[in-house]
């Protein structure tokens, strides 16, 4: 059945918490009317380990779903993040959205002391482990063998409670991730290339309105018949509330050396008033099917605003 691509929002959270000051942020995120809580996965720069981190949040809230944007799939064998995610899917009763990726951040892999594979091989791996997770999260025991990963009359408990499995989030910036993430994702994150393995201003660059709507074409041909099933999330990466968007852009846009009207118009920049934002989300629905808005814990309380008014719609 065709996905109805009704806005809903999530937050994308990393830092440093307490148990007190997680337990808060979960609640105000369910309570402000967010969907879902993600987590990324990443070993410089953040604390709190997704897996863990979402299970609590689950266990602090009600209704919120909980999430990963995304584990990075070198960083453990896909058997065993399978097994973890389906345990938080039935501890959860059902509230998980699971999210894995090729993994892109070099200095990770250079602080774990991973090799660092070029990406072609990085997605090899990513599509041998998605056929090792769904294999583990159906009915009977099964068996794989690739390049990569060897599996052998696996049973694979527990299930998740999920059926026919927790939706399952690619994200991805390249044609070849994007292609595949329509195949197999349930949704798909449009995101900025990031083969370089850093931010730069090339990111940026691949981040602007054409290149978008390029990646949404990458989708769309790896999805073929499946492609109105998915649903179509960006994370806002440049967020904020102001009366002055013009300005803002403005300010910013000369540092990445993009002008101000391609700097508001990219695919990862939501900035403006309330209702100024509300109606770039219903344009960029309109022309890119992206229904799914993912903002950061530093922002999200200043566009409740904006989840009120379009959530469900």
């Amino acid at each position: 059945m065709a996905h109805p691509r009704k806005f809903r929002f999530g937050v994308q959270a990393s830092g440093r918490y307490s148990a007190k000051e997680w337990r808060e942020l979960a609640r105000k995120v369910e309570d402000l009317g967010y969907t879902t809580l993600f987590m990324p996965d990443h070993f410089v720069d953040t604390d709190l380990a997704p897996m863990v981190g979402i299970a609590f949040a689950a266990e602090a809230t009600t209704t919120l779903r909980i999430g990963h944007l995304v584990l990075g799939n070198d960083y453990k064998h896909p058997a065993i993040t399978a097994k973890e995610a389906a345990t938080v899917d039935v501890l959860s009763d059902g509230r998980l959205e699971f999210g894995l990726g090729a993994g892109w951040m070099k200095v990770d892999y250079d602080a774990l002391g991973l090799d660092y594979d070029r990406p072609g091989v990085r997605i090899d791996r990513l599509e041998e482990a998605l056929a090792v997770i769904n294999g583990a999260w159906g009915a009977d025991p099964f068996s794989f063998s690739g390049e990569h990963y060897s599996i052998t009359d696996y049973q694979g408990l527990p299930k998740p409670i999920q059926s026919p499995r927790p939706p399952i989030v690619i994200g991805g910036g390249g044609q070849r991730l994007l292609g595949l993430a329509g195949r197999e994702a349930d949704i798909v994150g449009i995101n900025p290339n990031l083969k370089a393995g850093a931010v730069g201003i090339d990111t940026v660059r691949d981040a602007l309105a054409d290149m978008t709507a390029q990646k949404i074409q990458w989708v769309r041909d790896g999805a073929g018949s499946r492609y109105d099933d998915l649903e179509l999330q960006i994370r806002y990466f440049v967020a904020a509330v102001t009366d002055d968007a013009a300005g803002f852009a403005e300010a910013m846009a000369p540092s990445f050396g993009i002008s101000a009207d391609e700097a508001l118009d990219s695919g990862v920049a939501l900035v403006g008033s309330i209702d100024g934002c509300a109606e770039v989300l219903r344009e960029r629905r309109e022309k890119w099917d992206v229904s799914y808005i993912v903002l950061g814990h530093d922002n999200f309380e200043v566009f409740a605003p904006l989840v009120a008014q379009l959530s469900g719609t």
